[in-house]
């Protein structure tokens, strides 16, 4: 900070040595900061694209988290995280904020290994009470005193893990814990469910939390006996909250002291709030109310638009690029199209109505629509419930997500042979949000599960051929994958099938398999070579599991066979042909190119590129493997 900064000081960003300059600061110095930093947020986010309206929302709400405690001392937990840019700011990462989502720059969600200040990587939801509640614990066996924060929508209220988190932690009261609530009345998609209408309740108690401060600071004006009599009233505060609210509150019957709510864009109500709240040295649950959108006005009318949003002109609000159709919105509009004949088809969605195209289903059939929040382990049993009575339920859910609900495919949909339909959107690389949300583990998750069909179609008309196999052929579980954003088809419209089909040169002894969005970068790669003089086939497999019992005999015959997959490898399909020709014993050249580990954000085309499933990265591949014998 610069010397002899005084209160009266214009003070900037860039002045700061952040985060522990913020405490020399006075709160109006902090109110010019945060409209720094909203002006930051959206001058970033319309070139980067991100999660803007959230992160708007939290300014203040950040500023007093770091102006009262100590991080990294201190422990502060972000649920999903998406609303962590000001963190980021604020804790040293300014000089790179241009960066954001962007290619080896800093990432949209808490990593650890980008900061100490990030206590705990987080790209789903309702996670951070119990990571906040285990690094108290663990505080405590280590002696230490500091404080660990679990910083969570109310969205995320609607997880189940939320609550097992909240039931347990609130036993202990030796625990520095605090949990504080941003309540802006969203998740991604309007909030939903009992939980909402009770926030919306304690929304309107307010007067509670402004009467008992105004009571606790007349009573500390009174010479010697008004800080003793403060502290007494604290003490009861439970009797005193009952005769003002007439009802205790579910956080306090867990165990929590209940502070709020407080209006989350006041530093000076935050402030005394998070200074009450450090003063119990136990469980406290902060309710903090916060405007989605905050100080950009497209953002404040439209947040879920602005939840995450692709680069936008500031002016206007409106994206760069003119949104066209892409595989979510044509998934949902055929959904529409097969429900106006057919009223057991329902549709599903956690908290994701407009991401996976569902809008249009809630629009024509509501009746028809469920909305369960962020809840995906709930909206897999709840389609198992609708399938056991004869509905056929259609669960829209990022792969990254079904990953939650594994247990209840398995037990409560699989084993007993229910007719539920899976949209896995956002399937394979998903580019600048990164690891937590690359779609590379539902094809190993969902093939280790009897009973299940999975389709991966390569463009908007398979997709649709075969979301009508899925609803009326199959008996059991089914599963239609595909990618994030539009399609790119230059291969010709007569490959399409719900099966598998074989696109033949003349005398190939180079077979390439691939499914989904691949097989139009394979297309092209045998187009490449072809023009070299190598000739190859492709095998483009739609229905990709269960495999045909005859497929092995199909592709022996090759002399080099190369799987090209958008899948980590270990489970995947190519593994599993691996196996089929290891069992034939075949003795020719297989190879698979898939992902290994987790993929760090890039955009999609880049991420591609480096596993090499690109059109060029396959044609080199081949050229190579050809040219060293099976050695690429």
């Amino acid at each position: 900070m610069k010397d002899n900064i005084n209160n009266n000081d214009k003070v900037t960003l860039e002045d700061l040595e952040l985060p522990q300059d913020l405490k020399k600061l006075t709160l109006p110095q902090c109110s010019a900061l945060c409209k720094e930093i909203r002006n930051l947020l959206i001058s970033t986010v319309s070139k980067t694209g991100g999660h803007l309206a959230s992160n708007l929302g939290a300014v203040e709400l950040t500023m007093a988290i770091h102006r009262n405690f100590n991080s990294p001392e201190d422990k502060i937990v972000w649920d999903v995280g998406h609303q962590a840019y000001t963190h980021k700011i604020l804790t040293g990462r300014l000089d790179r904020f241009s960066t954001l989502r962007q290619e080896g720059g800093i990432s949209g969600f808490p990593k650890p290994e980008e900061s100490e200040h990030d206590t705990f990587i987080s790209g789903h939801s309702s996670t951070s009470v119990s990571v906040a509640c285990g690094i108290a614990e663990a505080m405590k066996l280590q002696g230490k005193d500091n404080y660990a924060v679990a910083v969570i929508g109310d969205g995320a209220m609607s997880g189940g893990m939320f609550y097992e988190a909240m039931n347990n932690c609130g036993r202990d009261k030796q625990r520095n814990l605090i949990v504080i609530l941003n309540d802006n009345n969203m998740s991604i998609s309007k909030s939903v469910g009992s939980v909402s209408k009770y926030l919306t309740s304690l929304r309107n108690t307010e007067k509670y939390l402004h009467t008992k401060r105004a009571v606790e600071r007349g009573l500390e004006k009174i010479p010697l006996v008004g800080t003793s009599v403060a502290k007494g009233i604290k003490n009861v505060k439970d009797s005193v909250k009952s005769n003002i609210l007439e009802q205790s509150t579910m956080f306090e019957d867990m165990g929590f002291i209940y502070l709020g709510p407080v209006n989350g864009h006041s530093l000076s109500e935050l402030e005394e709030v998070i200074h009450m709240a450090k003063s119990y040295h136990q469980p406290v649950f902060i309710h903090v109310k916060t405007v989605k959108g905050k100080g950009y006005i497209p953002a404040e009318q439209n947040p879920g638009e602005y939840h995450g949003i692709s680069k936008f002109d500031i002016a206007t609000g409106n994206p760069e690029v003119a949104p066209a159709d892409s595989y979510s919105t044509v998934f949902g509009k055929e959904l529409v199209r097969l429900a106006e004949k057919d009223d057991k088809l329902c549709a599903i969605t956690a908290a994701m109505k407009y991401g996976t195209g569902l809008q249009f289903f809630h629009f024509k059939y509501p009746d028809r629509f469920f909305n369960v929040g962020i809840a995906e382990q709930h909206a897999v049993t709840f389609a198992g419930g609708l399938a056991s009575m004869g509905m056929t339920p259609v669960f829209a859910v990022y792969s990254t997500f079904l990953q939650r609900a594994y247990d209840q495919l398995v037990h409560d949909v699989a084993i007993g042979k229910l007719h539920v339909v899976l949209g896995v959107d956002r399937a394979g690389i998903v580019g600048e949000d990164g690891e937590t949300h690359q779609g590379l583990l539902d094809v190993p998750m969902l093939t280790s599960i009897p009973n299940t069909v999975i389709f991966s179609p390569s463009c908007y008309s398979e997709m649709k051929m075969c979301m009508k196999k899925a609803i009326y052929e199959e008996k059991g579980l089914a599963a239609v994958r595909y990618p994030r954003g539009a399609e790119k088809v230059e291969f010709s419209e007569f490959h399409l099938t719900t099966e598998h089909l074989f696109i033949r040169e003349e005398k190939s002894d180079t077979l390439i398999i691939t499914y989904g969005r691949l097989y139009n970068e394979a297309y092209k790669a045998q187009q490449a070579l072809k023009a070299d003089g190598i000739s190859c086939d492709i095998l483009k497999l739609t229905r990709i599991f269960p495999l045909d019992d005859d497929l092995g005999d199909e592709i022996s015959g090759y002399k080099r066979i190369i799987f090209f997959e958008e899948s980590v490898g270990e489970g995947s399909i190519s593994e599993k042909v691996g196996d089929i020709l290891s069992e034939l014993g075949y003795c020719g050249d297989y190879s698979r190119v898939t992902a290994h580990g987790f993929v760090k954000q890039a955009s999609v085309r880049s991420c591609l590129e480096k596993l090499g499933l690109t059109d060029d990265k396959m044609a080199d591949y081949i050229r190579n493997r050809r040219k060293n014998n099976g050695k690429a």
